[in-house]
This record gives C-alpha cells, structure tokens and sequence, in this order.
C-alpha cells in the first residue's frame, strides 16, 4: 500500500508519501511561525488562507519527492479533525478531491490518532500500549490497545502541558513558538534557584492540571527586582519551570502505569508522542520512569512529533489495511476525542 497523507490541522501545512513497509517516501510540511509568530500564538484565519494559498503546491511537492503518479497511490488520508475548523476542511476537501478525481479511497484521520500511532511507523510498536500524548492542545494518558481503540486513563483538569510552555515563553518575552524557546533557555538555566509547584504530584490517579505552574511562574517573575527580566533569571525560570513539568508529568505517567500493567501485565511499552514529546528533558525524566517499571520508551524522532503528513498517511495505512474507508461526505470535526467515552475529567483539589 502508498498512501498520500495531508495534515492542516493547526499551523503547519503538510503533505507525504508512506507505504505498508513504513517507508516514508516524503515528507512535506510547510511552517507558518512568521505568520503567527507577531500575534504570539496561531490566528485560526491566517491558517485557514495559508492553507489553502499552499497545500496544492505541498502535495505535488510530495508527490514528486515520492516518484509517484496518482495511479500508484492506494489511498488518501487527511486530518479531519480535531483542530482549527478553516483549516480541517481545506485539507478534507483537497483530500476528498483527488478521490473523487482518481477513483481512490478516502480515509478521514483523527489528528491525535495520527500521532498516537507514529511509534508502530518508527518502531513497529505492538499492541497494546500505553500512551503519553502531550501537545498545545491536548495532555492524556491513554491505553491504545488497536485502531480505533483507545480508553482514556487520565488527561488533564485544565490547561495542556504544550499550553502552559508557550504561555510561560511570553512572560519571559520569548516569542512564538515557546516550548523550543523555553527549552533552549532552561539548558543554561539552575533548576534549583526558583520553587516551583508539581501540580497533582502525589494523587491518586493520573490527571493532569498546569494552571497553578503557570500562576507561579508568573508571580515569580513579579517578584523579581523592578525592570527587565536578565538573562540569567530568564533561563533559571526556565529551567525550574521545565523541571517541575516533568516532574508531574512522571508521578502521573508513573500512576498510569501502574493502571495499565492492572489489565496488560505482559505489555512493556511506554509511548510519548506529540509535539511536547519533543522535549529532551521530559523524555529523559520519562526513560527513568519506565526503566523503573521495567519498560521500554519509546519515542518518535522530533520531526515526527510536531505535526506532519507521514503520521497521517500512517494512520490511514492502518485504517485502510482493515477495510476502514469513508464516504466523501464525512463532515470534518472541530472536536473528536479518540474515547468519547471517557468522562469529563473533575476538579480534584490540585493546589497550585
């Protein structure tokens, strides 16, 4: 099987070429920081026109990097949500076009399963496993047990982790994007000079919140004498920050673990995905969390945890092997949880 993947869902435009034997034969994606980056976070409207300004022009790229023609191609996948709606649809529309214009089926992906899928394209992770997805948007643990078969564990009461390092990246002046900035910044900052809270840490359970944090990193920088934050206290606050996310994160994931193995004794993957997954530190403070439980981690290449059309095109690889096509009149969605299911998560207490 080749399939062509599109991705649209947010800021990057995207488009590549994948087969069954999870080779990716190209892999496109357009970025639209410049665009964003003067209003400090994505203008869904401004996506929407890139989008569609560009995306015909990234998927013959795509398709020329790939060697292919339309004949060779199996099938189609686009995100079809969750994410900005504009751009959702510019996407499923271009995807459903060239269905309809060269007799190819169409498979309409959840965005997050793209990414909760990446590690069986990279590593030929089996199932079942368990699932770290944390982005802007999103911060779950879930137990992915087949295509389309996902049960939530725990997800966050709040705001999402990806959130809450962009938010922290303005206060300190970083610009958009913030979580590489902040990352960069935390390298030479002292992880030890600020107190920072690890919201949950502790609980039962294996919810998420990162309100308080991000109060903290706030009033700490308040506290700080009057006039521009220095460098130096810029990276120290960076680096507490960092460490005080990875820290929650682990007794969470930790928690999730144990969770797991309670119904999956025999599974030992641990996998992290998304854009924040992206993170050094926060994958070393989870490699030291799975070791301690006896698994392994297992997390994609950077590129592949920012958005991409190769996970896309994976996904729709599996969707397509089981027989799991669509109609061309599949509405696209602004939300779509992977368990819809699950309950809301509740306020538990977290102290800040």
């Amino acid at each position: 099987m080749i399939v062509l993947g599109i991705e649209t869902s947010c800021d990057e435009t995207a488009a590549a070429v994948v087969d069954g034997d999870r080779r990716i034969r190209a892999n496109v994606v357009l970025s639209q920081t410049e665009e964003h980056a003067p209003f400090g976070g994505v203008v869904p409207e401004i996506a929407a026109r890139a989008h569609l300004q560009h995306l015909d022009g990234i998927v013959r790229r795509a398709m020329d990097d790939a060697g292919i023609g339309w004949g060779e191609l199996s099938g189609v996948a686009a995100t079809a949500g969750p994410g900005l709606i504009g751009g959702v649809l510019v996407g499923v529309m271009t995807g459903k076009a060239i269905c309809l214009a060269h007799g190819l089926p169409f498979m309409a992906v959840n965005h997050l399963e793209g990414h909760a899928l990446t590690a069986r394209l990279t590593d030929d992770v089996a199932f079942p496993y368990l699932l770290l997805l944390v982005s802007g948007g999103h911060c779950q643990l879930l137990t992915v047990e087949g295509v389309g078969r996902y049960r939530r564990l725990g997800t966050t009461i709040d705001d999402a982790l990806g959130e809450a390092f962009d938010k922290t990246a303005k206060m300190l002046g970083l610009g958009y994007p913030g979580g590489p900035a902040v990352e960069r910044l935390a390298v030479e900052g002292n992880a030890k000079r600020f107190p920072m809270p690890r919201p949950m840490k502790g609980r039962a359970g294996c919810d998420f919140s990162f309100s308080g944090l991000k109060t903290k990193v706030r009033q700490t920088i308040e506290a700080l004498p009057p006039g521009p934050v220095t460098d130096a206290d810029a990276a120290d606050i960076a680096a507490c920050f960092q460490a005080a996310a990875a820290d929650a994160v682990a007794d969470r994931t930790a928690n999730a673990i144990d969770m797991f193995r309670a119904e999956h004794a025999e599974a030992e993957t641990l996998v992290v995905a998304g854009g924040v997954a992206a993170n050094a530190a926060l994958r070393a403070r989870l490699s030291e969390v799975a070791d301690g439980h006896g698994m392994r981690l297992v997390a994609p290449p950077p590129a592949l945890c920012t958005d991409n059309g190769a996970m896309i095109a994976w996904a729709g690889i599996e969707r397509l092997g089981l027989g799991l096509t669509d109609d061309l009149d599949f509405k696209a969605r602004p939300r779509w949880p992977l368990d819809p299911d699950a309950p809301k998560a509740a306020f538990a207490g977290a102290k800040a």
